[in-house]
């Protein structure tokens, strides 16, 4: 299968190079580096210095937040440290003592059988989301590429695999949950990105399992979900599938539910509201999933992301998940590899300078120190923690920033 003339295979190793940790590791892969972004794609040299001095201001006030013991935020969900430590690996930071500090807390969360998580407290639903802190927290450790932490990687990774929603249920089949040991049969595509994400960002280091079978997802099943959340009649018999230009291509949270909610059309019949943030996750997990670029999957999503083209807010879900969604928005269109295109209304877009412009202004910028953040005043999903708003900020800034 190729991209362009591109094998996908090699393509996409350029794309994980961007999405791991940027120009040097690129190089030491023997790939061609990605180039920071300057005159041929578009971010003028002043918006680019403007753009990396909000990244060196962020980064700073993320070091400021770590604690002694090693983590951010919340000792109890391990992908809130892991967020922080694959941006600061995304920025090149060179800052031994911290990276260190954060892969070890990391490393104090490992289980037995690979799961990178911490026991509740206290009773939730979901539990520890063994799968959705596990998946994060590998993808963190191959970002800082340290050999030695191969072998944790590796165990995370069959874990992760494992948990994959394959028997019992024809709905979720070929996605991820939070937790595939309740013994409720559920996915979501939040989940599924995140574990796909994770197990092809890693799947390089497979070679060099030296104990057990190759822990590989089964990527047709994922294909098989994927359809099942994304408005294609092509692809997906529901009841609810709308072909309307306002739905085709787009995606939803899982086959079940929108969190955009529903919409009643003209004959009475209902159907779930498709919404940005996980539309550009179902682009994203496609490519992931290696379903060709020019694929009417691949491509409606691409063109509901034109149609709905917006920074000021999620689309379908206003200011709810916003920086979530500036994170999957930025590594879906670098990974399909367009940085420009033209809206319905004519409108010529250069995703990463509007991101760039989007993110710096949105910047809190501490008087005492210099150091800056960012926050949503919306605080569903967690997005009140300033720790996992700036980690989001500051990847989407590096992608922005990175071009493959």
């Amino acid at each position: 299968m190729k991209k362009n003339g591109m094998e996908l295979g090699v393509w996409l190793r350029v794309v994980f190079c961007v999405l791991l940790a940027g120009i040097g590791r690129a190089q030491e892969e023997g790939i061609e580096a990605p180039v920071r972004l300057g005159g041929q794609i578009g971010l003028d040299p002043s918006l680019r210095r403007e753009a990396q001095a909000a990244l060196d201001r962020g980064v700073t006030w993320l070091l400021a937040r770590q604690d002694a013991r090693g983590f951010w935020s919340n000792p109890e969900f391990p992908a809130l440290t892991a967020l922080p430590l694959w941006a600061l690996a995304a920025a090149e930071v060179d800052r031994p003592a911290a990276i260190e500090a954060a892969i070890g807390y990391l490393l104090d969360c490992v289980h037995p059988n690979g799961a990178i998580y911490r026991e509740p407290t206290e009773d939730r639903r979901g539990g520890g989301l063994p799968t959705y802190n596990t998946a994060l927290s590998m993808t963190a450790l191959a970002a800082v590429n340290r050999p030695e932490l191969t072998p944790v990687i590796l165990k995370a990774r069959a874990y992760v695999a494992d948990s994959q929603a394959l028997e019992g249920t024809d709905l979720y089949e070929g996605g991820f949950g939070y937790d595939a040991q309740t013994g409720r049969a559920y996915a979501d595509l939040s989940n599924t990105v995140i574990a796909l994400e994770a197990l092809r960002l890693t799947e390089h280091l497979e070679d060099q399992r030296t104990e057990g079978e190759r822990a590989d997802p089964d990527w047709e099943a994922a294909q098989r979900f994927l359809a099942r959340v994304q408005h294609l009649p092509e692809t997906n018999p529901a009841g609810w599938v709308d072909d309307s230009p306002a739905q085709r291509g787009g995606f939803i949270y899982r086959p079940d539910q929108s969190q955009a909610g529903t919409i009643e059309r003209e004959d009475g019949t209902v159907t779930f509201r498709a919404y940005g943030s996980m539309t550009y996750a179902g682009l994203l997990s496609l490519i992931f999933a290696g379903v060709d670029r020019d694929d009417p999957r691949v491509r409606s999503a691409f063109d509901w992301s034109v149609r709905h083209w917006c920074l000021a807010e999620n689309p379908g879900m206003g200011t709810s998940g916003l920086f979530y969604f500036y994170n999957v928005l930025s590594k879906a269109l670098a990974a399909y590899g367009r940085t420009q295109f033209t809206t319905d209304a004519g409108a010529e877009v250069n995703w990463r300078a509007e991101l760039a412009r989007t993110l710096i202004a949105q910047q809190q910028i501490e008087p005492d120190t210099g150091a800056g953040y960012w926050v949503n005043a919306d605080g569903r999903w967690w997005e009140a923690d300033p720790v996992l708003v700036t980690a989001y900020s500051l990847l989407a800034l590096d992608m922005a920033l990175t071009a493959p």
